[in-house]
């Protein structure tokens, strides 16, 4: 039986570090005092004053509503998240659940372009990890799974380079820094048992320094009888050895409901989807390569603004998340 997702009786975490790494991506909100990231100034289009001045002071606006948006709805583990009529997110205790439409909100403010697909992110609950996962349900009908036997790794990353080329041209049209993606930081392995695939590549701004921080896209899928879940963690690489647990960990509580499982295939009935397993790390998933990428380059563009903020302005952003606490319990809510 599915738990009704409440509410924690206490004011819930906010997942502050994380949440504030994004809200980074479009200036920190109060935080005047912190210096701009000169290397995303400088790829932005040339743009006068004033018009400069009104697009940051309405950026700050839709990250402080996004924030508030999340604050709002946010669930915290354990409960039972539902994944349309599809699948059961079984959140653990210490992960915080923003659902729609708060998600969406806060994905568009971070410069991404969130469609019908997507189900909702996932925080950490604690305020000293820094990464966040984005929720999918593609419909895609049934995907074969038989070319996990022979995957071709150089071909599918070839396909991803392409793709991330293809998205860099919206990039430059939009005034964002072009991305390039680095190798592998875990090749594509597909358990045909749980019927579960991951992969990861790492992203990092193009021409970016050796040094620079680089964001890292950790995908997983699970695969179902008429479409697949992506749950795709976003971190840095240097975090990624103890975050990707968290992936795993959110990967192992997923599961499809009687009659939509993977094994409840009718060949008969059911539609087959136009392209297997590679396609989800190759050619299909580059051309959907912007909206995780986008998402990935936060951590590398405001590296700097993230640098100071973790040595003193967490205290501006407590404040933020502080206003309007309520007086008593909050009530449960459905």
């Amino acid at each position: 039986m599915t738990h009704r997702p409440q509410r924690p009786s206490h004011r819930p975490h906010t997942g502050l570090a994380a949440i504030a790494l994004a809200t980074a991506l479009l200036g920190t909100i109060g935080l005047g005092a912190l210096a701009p990231d000169r290397a995303w100034a400088q790829a932005a289009p040339a743009t006068p004053a004033t018009s400069a001045t009104a697009a940051t002071s309405q950026r700050e606006t839709e990250a402080e509503a996004a924030l508030r948006a999340v604050k709002a709805s946010q669930i915290a583990g354990p409960t039972d998240i539902a994944l349309r009529d599809q699948a059961t997110l079984k959140l653990p205790a210490g992960y915080l659940w923003v659902p729609e439409p708060a998600a969406s909100q806060l994905m568009r403010a971070m410069g991404n372009h969130p469609d019908e697909r997507l189900l909702g992110l996932v925080f950490p609950q604690s305020d000293e990890q820094g990464w966040m996962a984005v929720a999918r349900y593609e419909p895609s009908g049934h995907i074969p799974e038989d070319d996990a036997e022979h995957w071709d790794v150089d071909g599918l990353y070839k396909g991803l380079k392409e793709g991330t080329e293809a998205a860099n041209e919206d990039r430059r049209q939009k005034g964002f820094p072009e991305l390039d993606i680095g190798g592998w930081v875990e090749k594509p392995t597909y358990d045909a048992a749980t019927h579960r695939l991951v992969w990861s590549l790492s992203v990092r701004h193009k021409g970016a320094t050796a040094d620079a921080p680089t964001s890292i896209n950790y995908n997983t899928y699970a695969l179902g009888r008429e479409g697949y879940v992506t749950l795709n963690l976003i971190t840095d690489l240097k975090d990624i050895a103890q975050d990707k647990r968290h992936a795993q960990a959110l990967l192992s509580a997923l599961s499809f409901g009687e009659g939509k499982r993977y094994a409840d295939f009718n060949a008969s009935t059911d539609k087959v989807a136009e392209y297997g397993l590679a396609a989800l790390v190759g050619g299909l998933a580059a051309k959907k390569i912007g909206l995780f990428a986008l998402a990935a380059g936060f951590l590398a563009k405001f590296a700097k603004v993230i640098a100071v903020a973790a040595f003193g302005g967490w205290a501006v952003f407590k404040r933020f998340f502080k206003r309007d606490k309520p007086q008593g319990p909050q009530e449960p809510q459905a």
